[in-house]
């Protein structure tokens, strides 16, 4: 049995249709439109499963590039599937912060989100810094923000 990748399909193509669309060439073994898991929406790519290699090769030089609900199909053998990481929530560049460590994204951010910082509080108040991860060595305690507008550089007034 040899798996085909049908790249490029209109949303409303069913797995009927492509089965249909794939019989003329050999026996099919099955196929399957990709939905994506949180909308139930098709993702616009499916495989579709011929009993032997031969019937396979027939099938991607008969469907590539034909149209199918007005759509130009992408057919070709399937690679097999990569291993990938688990998922979770990331930080900056991509290291895992189940609430800890330093805080990505843009501000800090409450912990144990995308972009976190310390747990539960934003990385400015829990770590004195300027709410960016301290990255711009912003002084938000030192003199230059002091109410009287002169700080401790100008004591000698």
């Amino acid at each position: 049995m040899k798996r085909l990748y049908v790249g490029n399909l209109s949303f409303q193509t069913t797995d009927q249709e492509l089965r249909e669309a794939f019989a003329p060439f050999g026996e099919v073994v099955s196929v399957a439109v990709m939905m994506d898991r949180y909308s139930g929406r098709p993702r616009g790519f499916g495989f579709v499963e011929m009993r032997d290699d031969a019937e396979a090769q027939a099938a991607i030089e008969g469907m590539n590039g034909k149209v199918l609900a007005g759509r130009q199909l992408v057919v070709n053998e399937a690679r097999p599937m990569e291993k990938r990481r688990g998922g979770g929530p990331r930080g900056a560049y991509g290291e895992r912060s189940w609430g800890q460590g330093r805080g990505g994204g843009y501000r800090g951010g409450p912990g144990g989100r995308a972009g976190g910082g310390q747990p539960g509080e934003y990385a400015e108040r829990e770590r004195g810094g300027a709410g960016r991860g301290d990255r711009h060595n912003h002084d938000r305690r030192g003199d230059r923000h002091n109410h009287d507008r002169r700080g401790d550089r100008h004591a000698n007034w």
